[in-house]
């Protein structure tokens, strides 16, 4: 018996004019920043898992191992890699979320992205946003770099960003994003620069940059204190070592320079009526205050 490539746990209640937010651990996802945006707006909107991809379909297991983990002391339960999919309702903002995360599959990617997209069709989605981090020359210190693209004029201005003009080797984001512009369907590309001196560590700095930038994308915005903690303790911590090593230090200063100069010579831009008040509506949530 062939399992479909998509696996429901339930059909999802009527999600209201919903956006799709991806993210997939790998390639794509340098310091875990876009995996773990999609996990806090997960968590943050308490979503709820209802559909996986099969595993079998899109992995080579060789490449992308599955785990053992003790069931109740003894039972050995196996963890395959995947992509799941979940739903997330936002109350107070004019739609709702469809949220993606997982492992970048290993094959079979334009069928993954053709899977994923029929999808969002059946589900009314209006907009698929993809999350991703590179590693580049940027400062821990400074804001995060970011790039993207969008499908759309319109989707490219709400951007307000640089637009990336990367050409070269791709990830299943890429192909996602190609996938969805051959269907018609609206979508764009977020990609948030990772300093490559401390590749190996999680990012929240970055994580809540593409956080922000979702916010203001799709207008739905949630609660980001604890991102924002865990963003100025990652930045302390990398400067305390940075601090340690003087050929780093000198290397992060220049870094630092080149950021400012270009900070300097960037045409200054006063914040759109609706990006001012998506930021007073956060002041007031994260106080406890209903507007």
């Amino acid at each position: 018996m062939t399992v479909p490539p998509l696996i429901w746990d339930r059909r999802p209640d009527e999600l209201r004019a919903p956006a799709m937010i991806c993210a997939f651990q790998g390639w794509n996802d340098a310091g875990d920043s876009a995996s773990s945006a999609v996990a806090f707006l997960a968590s943050s909107l308490n979503a709820r898992r209802f559909a996986r991809m099969d595993s079998q379909e899109f992995y080579d297991f060789q490449a992308n191992r599955p785990c053992i983990r003790l069931s109740e002391g003894s039972a050995e339960e196996i963890m395959w890699p995947t992509v799941e999919v979940f739903e997330a309702f936002a109350p107070r903002a004019p739609r709702d979320l469809v949220l993606v995360q997982g492992v970048e599959p290993s094959m079979r990617w334009r069928a993954f992205s053709a899977h994923l997209v029929d999808l969002a069709e059946a589900l009314g989605v209006q907009v698929i946003v993809s999350l991703g981090a590179l590693l580049g020359d940027v400062a821990h210190s400074r804001p995060v770099t970011m790039t993207g693209y969008a499908s759309d004029p319109s989707l490219v201005e709400r951007l307000g960003i640089t637009p990336s003009s990367y050409e070269g080797p791709t990830g299943i984001v890429g192909v996602l994003h190609s996938t969805c512009v051959e269907a018609g369907l609206p979508s764009a590309s977020l990609w948030a620069g990772v300093p490559h001196y401390v590749a190996a560590a999680a990012n929240p700095k970055a994580a809540l940059a593409l956080v922000r930038r979702v916010e203001g994308l799709v207008g739905v915005s949630v609660d980001v204190s604890d991102l924002e903690l865990a963003s100025a303790d990652y930045e302390r911590q990398v400067g305390i070592a940075v601090q340690s090593d003087p050929d780093i230090q000198a290397f992060v200063e220049r870094l630092e320079q080149e950021a400012d100069s270009e900070a300097e010579l960037a045409p200054k831009e006063v914040p759109d009526g609706d990006t001012l008040a998506r930021e007073f509506q956060r002041f007031l949530k994260q106080r406890g205050i209903r507007p």
